[in-house]
């Protein structure tokens, strides 16, 4: 809605077109609509929108990467996202250098496929690093041996099942790594001028920096670009929330390793017994041998059981489950 004038504005808007001051072709002109170019050769399949719920999307990848890389690499890993555009396929891949690192991933249930470009320094750094360097990249590139292709192959297939929990929120997807290309001209999986998302990763191993970027072709994405809001992914975020959050603490204490003590009872011995004890002596404890002993669960007083073997190994029976009321 465009500005209302006052009375009073309206009156020297007119006193001024009267006495000449203003020209009225003048502000004709001024209420034009500005004409923004459009190039069909490259339409714009992706809105801001799409971009920002991108980032956040990756934001979340980024922090999964940089707690999981670590236990490969046993190196302080940092990774965030540094930008997020639009570009033509062929505007990507002519970028590329060779030898380069990609990743070849089918995106299912979605169609088509997406694409993991990693630095080739990280890469060296890498390699380095899990064959027992201190993770210093090489000076001057060259061809990967097929020993360090494999390694880096294992890499990029924990990087792409670390997708399935960032896209949760939108579609529930089975990424496979279905190739590893070196070789940017065997990577030609989309037409040239099919518009892609590129999403950039920021990716610091110890001293060195890299780049990760992730091709996200808009023919792979279409059938959930509608999904790919900000309001649609906090919404369905906070549902997932909520019912998944109880099974989900469950899991993971159940995952929680807790010690375990079965006492058959307990003596008091003084020092000079105690130094005086030899092979074959008996040492009296404060419990019959019908009786139930105490099992506690860390400190705590749990369960009674009887003792027995189990094949080789001793072993208790629970006979009663102590409350916390008793």
């Amino acid at each position: 809605m465009g500005e209302v004038l006052s009375q009073s504005e309206i009156d020297n808007l007119l006193a001024a077109l009267s006495t000449g001051e203003l020209d009225a072709d003048q502000i004709q002109g001024e209420d034009e609509k500005k004409v923004k170019d459009y190039d069909f050769s490259r339409p714009t399949k992706f809105s801001k929108e799409h971009l920002r719920t991108l980032e956040i999307i990756f934001e979340h990848y980024g922090r999964l990467v940089s707690t999981n890389l670590p236990a490969y690499l046993r190196k302080n890993v940092q990774v965030s996202v540094a930008s997020s555009e639009t570009v033509t396929f062929s505007e990507f891949s002519n970028a590329l250098s060779n030898p380069v690192i990609l990743g070849i991933i089918n995106f299912a249930p979605l169609n088509g496929t997406i694409l993991i470009d990693l630095a080739t320094n990280l890469g060296y750094a890498m390699l380095d690093r899990m064959l027992g360097g201190s993770g210093i990249p090489l000076e001057k590139n060259r061809d990967f041996s097929e020993i360090e292709l494999s390694i880096i192959q294992k890499i990029l297939v924990m990087l792409t099942q670390l997708l399935r929990e960032p896209w949760k929120n939108v579609i529930e997807v089975e990424p496979v790594l279905t190739r590893l290309e070196t070789n940017s001209q065997f990577a030609q999986v989309i037409a040239p001028n099919d518009m892609i998302a590129i999403v950039t990763l920021n990716m610091k191993i110890g001293d060195i920096e890299g780049f990760i970027n992730v091709c996200l072709p808009f023919f792979t994405l279409e059938d959930v670009m509608d999904k790919l809001n900000t309001k649609y992914w906090f919404s369905t975020m906070q549902e997932n929330q909520d019912e998944d959050c109880e099974e989900l603490l469950e899991a993971m204490i159940r995952k929680v390793d807790v010690p375990i003590k079965a006492v058959l009872g307990k003596s008091t011995l003084s020092v000079s017994d105690f130094l005086n004890l030899q092979i074959g002596d008996c040492i009296r404890l404060d419990s019959r041998v019908d009786t139930d002993m105490d099992v506690y669960v860390g400190n705590i007083r749990k369960f009674t059981a009887l003792p027995g073997a189990n094949k080789d190994s001793y072993a208790v029976r629970i006979t009663s489950v102590i409350r916390e009321e008793e």
